[in-house]
């Protein structure tokens, strides 16, 4: 195997749900530098679109442990992931929330994020996968220093020398000094204090205002509480070409910012511009990292 060959692996996620297809229209007329190619595993055939089973399910699992050997033994650059059920993974024994766990557990790793970028707004999640229930509990100014760390570097790896981060609160206008919750004061700016000395960060905002200054170009990137508080802005400003990618890893991951859309599998109507930005991204932080 030529070691000057760049290989992004892609797989293709659940056969039952819109992976295949929208990897197929993403391949269609995507272009890749001399040197470079694209090695998709996962199967296309032998399952009910929108009916995941425990068939499908499996297939999507197996192509995940492909994309891990390759790229842990070093055949694979990066790898862009294809939409997976997760509550069928669940059913076949599959412990990991999601696929971002799955490939720090593989790799190793326990310093991880989740972060996503579309549009002008990239954000990372301090906590990810669980009840919002849990969320206030699980905050610690150790975990956002970490997070936020992680984002400032990925930041810094797409040639932003000074990237301007934003903290945003937990609570409504960001505790209102205390009026609103105390996670703020007690746990969030002393964080703050702490990235402060690493980089440009700044907070904690308000989360209904932080989004919106981010997009007109005051910051370069949120650094999120939960979940759905840097997914639903990060959506509502660019559906169709968010990509996930997974932070802390040795090696590149990337994937559509879509489930496995089911309801539409094989009706011709998923987009794959999210795929596309995906394997763009891929490509774009492996060139990237070759040239360091």
């Amino acid at each position: 195997m030529d070691p000057k060959v760049i290989r992004i692996g892609i797989t293709r996620g659940d056969p039952a749900g819109v992976g295949p297809e929208i990897v197929a229209a993403a391949l269609r007329d995507f272009v890749l530098p001399d040197g470079c190619v694209f090695e998709v595993v996962g199967e296309t055939s032998g399952h009910i679109l929108g009916h995941p089973t425990e068939g499908s399910a499996r297939s999507a699992l197996h192509a995940l442990e492909i994309a891990a050997s390759k790229l842990l033994s070093g055949e694979w650059n990066a790898v862009v992931t294809g939409p997976v059920c997760k509550h069928a993974l669940h059913q076949i024994g599959y412990h990991f929330p999601g696929q971002t766990e799955f490939f720090a557990a593989r790799a190793k790793v326990e310093n991880f994020a989740m972060c996503l970028t579309g549009g002008a707004l990239t954000v990372a999640l301090v906590t990810a996968h669980m009840p919002i229930s849990q969320v206030a509990e699980k905050l610690s100014a150790e975990e956002i220093v970490r997070v936020g760390e992680l984002l400032r570097q990925f930041l810094l790896s797409r040639g932003n020398p000074n990237p301007r981060i934003a903290v945003a609160g937990l609570n409504p206008h960001a505790g209102e000094n205390g009026d609103l919750g105390s996670e703020e004061i007690e746990i969030i700016e002393p964080a703050v204090k702490r990235l402060i000395e690493r980089g440009e960060f700044s907070g904690p905002f308000a989360p209904d205002t932080i989004f919106h200054r981010t997009i007109a170009g005051e910051f370069d990137g949120v650094l999120c509480m939960y979940h759905d508080q840097g997914l639903i802005p990060l959506k509502l400003h660019a559906f169709h070409e968010g990509v996930n990618v997974t932070l802390g890893l040795p090696f590149i991951r990337t994937s559509p910012d879509h489930g496995t859309a089911f309801d539409i599998a094989g009706s011709g109507l998923a987009h794959p511009d999210s795929m596309k930005s995906a394997l763009r991204l891929a490509l774009e932080l492996t060139l990237l990292q070759k040239q360091m």
